[in-house]
């Protein structure tokens, strides 16, 4: 083979090469272009879906909707079933209560003490179904219709004091607060008593002749009172025949308890500047006609509203003073649902029951309907999306996007799962090509100074021999190019880690390097700061340090300089490859990285290597828990950097 043979061979596979590259970085523009693209939609639409057709807010508004259903049903049932038992139960127990109440208070204003209370308290337990417990002011158990120990209700139900009852729950009571069942010294004796019911029959008849009928009351005291039989008449109306002053009049018993609260009063009546002598006299106007059966003592007082309120209190408070000692002490009431504390239990009816069945049957019906048509909404891309993946590889298969949820975002994420697999169906074939050119071009060569050595056209000259051995250097680094890179794919790269000083790793490679250097006419140099150390393997390091070097002069033209530095950077330690060559441009410092990628599209070995250098640099600096990173600006330079963990520096002995 003749140079001319050899310049016409290597001419056709730099044309052949030169097509390939660049069919190959038109594919690889479609691609970048198609993913700048989709990247510029995607940040253009974003994947934040509209919150109103996000899946978990429809499944949530469907919920919402079902349970609001199924609570206007149940509240429906509820009041429509419950209410009227309600009622009825809490009318009963409010009856009971209050006649629980004002039985006691009748017992208490009745008695000077709560001795014989017990059998009050158990027949009104038998009568009502309640659990009664009496107790006094200091929680001292006094009677109690439930078993001996068992515990009482948190909080007392009401207070039994017949001196201060509460004028709008008790029946009967007066204006005072004072029980009227309580008489103390203004019992009247039997003489008085058949006097007053004279007259009082003789005030009905002439009340009758004047057309006003009324029924005769007697008062817890003994005395009688005239009350109209028709709620229209007014109370304290007599016809002025039937005025006589006789019914109205105290008695020696009344008399003498007057006498008796007048005294009490005098100190209060004093103090708020009233006659401490005013006359006492029931209902508060001597000669009136009572028709309450409750009559109280009042003041014949003419003041002011004011003034008589506050006589009227003094009064009040003598009068409790006075009637004291003839009423049994202040008492705790206490109630429960039963005689065991349980709580009151009513039934459903059958037709209620029927109600409730029928609304959770419809509620239910309901439930199904709407999880059906949800179901189907969200089944339909999902058999879109089996269908597609059920397809053969080689079609690469998309399904259309028709929704704006996360089902549309699923389908988006299929669709690029697929693209992705046919840019890496393409890429793989392109990495084969590649393989097979990078092995085709140095076999050739070799194969072809062999033959023509053997048919005797050329001597085996050690110039020859030089090139054959240099093709077959080129052959085999391509080779252990591949396998590193299948060993770092396979997560089977070893590494032999050691404390390495940062200055004695760069010393070594930029004497590895320094005579291609110097051939090339390229200054190489060091610069440490600090001295500091790494945890690493240091032949893989001198291997990824030597490749970005390689690099670097190989870019860098004559006059140059290529600057290999480390400082310590936190916890890590940064090395930096930089020199002052040609640089890459911005769009394609992204794929420095890639394999068999290189920033001239010649593949001239006189400005290019394989394309594996850096990608090896890649993965043996994360193999030690690293980054690799490249910056540059055309016209400039290049920086490769490699961060790598920092370790401490051994101590001397």
């Amino acid at each position: 083979m003749n140079r001319t043979d050899d310049k016409r061979i290597r001419i056709r596979d730099r044309d052949r090469d030169r097509i390939r590259d660049r069919d190959r970085d038109r594919d690889r523009d479609r691609i970048r272009d198609r993913d700048r693209d989709r990247i510029r939609d995607r940040d253009r639409t974003g994947t934040r879906i509209p919150l109103r057709k996000r899946l978990l807010v429809r499944l949530l508004i469907a919920s919402v909707l079902i349970a609001l259903c199924s609570v206007a049903a149940t509240a429906w049932l509820a009041v429509t079933t419950t209410t009227r038992a309600l009622r009825e139960e809490q009318g009963q127990a409010l009856a009971d209560d209050m006649d629980i109440l004002a039985r006691l208070s009748g017992y208490a204003a009745t008695h000077p003490d709560w001795t014989g209370v017990s059998a009050t308290v158990r027949a009104l337990s038998a009568q009502t179904g309640r659990r009664i417990a009496l107790t006094g002011a200091d929680r001292v158990l006094l009677a109690d219709s439930a078993p001996r120990g068992t515990s009482l209700p948190p909080r007392a139900a009401a207070t039994v004091d017949p001196l201060r009852t509460d004028t709008s729950t008790e029946p009967g009571a007066q204006l005072s607060g004072t029980d009227p069942r309580v008489v103390g010294p203004y019992r009247l004796t039997a003489a008085e008593r058949a006097k007053l019911d004279a007259l009082a029959s003789r005030r009905q008849s002439c009340f009758l002749r004047h057309g006003i009928d009324t029924t005769v009351v007697r008062t817890a005291g003994g005395r009688p009172v005239l009350r109209g039989a028709d709620d229209r008449v007014e109370d304290g109306y007599v016809p002025e025949q039937c005025a006589d002053g006789l019914l109205n009049t105290a008695v020696p018993t009344e008399e003498t308890a007057f006498a008796a609260l007048q005294k009490l009063a005098r100190g209060c009546l004093a103090g708020v500047g009233v006659d401490p002598d005013t006359p006492v006299a029931l209902g508060g106007l001597v000669g009136a006609d009572l028709r309450s059966p409750t009559p109280s003592p009042g003041f014949l007082l003419k003041a002011d509203a004011a003034t008589t309120r506050t006589a009227q209190r003094c009064l009040d408070d003598a009068r409790r003073t006075q009637l004291d000692p003839y009423v049994a002490p202040v008492a705790e009431l206490f109630l429960g649902g039963g005689n065991n504390g349980a709580a009151p239990r009513w039934n459903l009816s059958p037709a209620n029951k029927a109600k409730v069945v029928g609304a959770a049957g419809l509620v239910l019906a309901v439930t199904v309907a709407v999880t059906a048509v949800v179901a189907t909404r969200l089944v339909r891309p999902l058999r879109a999306l089996t269908e597609a993946a059920q397809q053969p590889p080689e079609l690469h298969a998309r399904v259309p996007v028709t929704t704006r949820d996360e089902t549309g975002i699923l389908a988006e994420a299929f669709n690029d799962l697929a693209e992705r697999r046919e840019r890496h169906e393409a890429q793989r074939k392109a990495l084969v090509s590649d393989v097979a050119h990078e092995l085709r071009s140095p076999l050739t060569n070799i194969r072809g100074w062999l033959e023509v050595t053997r048919d005797g056209l050329v001597e085996p000259a050690p110039e020859l021999l030089a090139a054959l051995h240099e093709e077959a250097l080129v052959l085999q680094r391509v080779i252990d190019d591949l396998r590193d890179l299948a060993d770092a794919d396979a997560g089977t790269l070893r590494l032999h880690r050691e404390p390495v000083p940062a200055d004695d790793l760069l010393a070594q490679v930029a004497a590895a390097h320094r005579v291609a250097a110097d051939t090339a006419g390229v200054t190489l140099r060091t610069d440490v700061h600090g001295g500091p150390w790494l945890d690493a393997d240091p032949v893989r390091l001198r291997q990824a340090l030597g490749n970005l070097v390689t690099n670097a002069v190989r870019h860098t033209p004559p006059g140059g300089t290529v600057t290999l530095s480390a400082r310590a950077d936190g916890g890590q330690v940064a090395l930096e490859v930089a020199d002052t060559g040609t640089g890459i441009a911005a769009e394609d410092l992204p794929h420095v990285f890639e394999r068999f990628w290189r920033a001239e599209k010649s593949r001239s070995r006189r400005t290019g290597g394989s394309g594996l250098g850096l990608p090896i640099v890649r993965h043996l600096t994360a193999a030690h828990g690293g980054t690799a990173r490249a910056a540059s600006t055309p016209g400039c330079g290049s920086v490769f950097t490699l961060r790598l963990p920092a370790a401490p520096a051994p101590r001397d002995g």
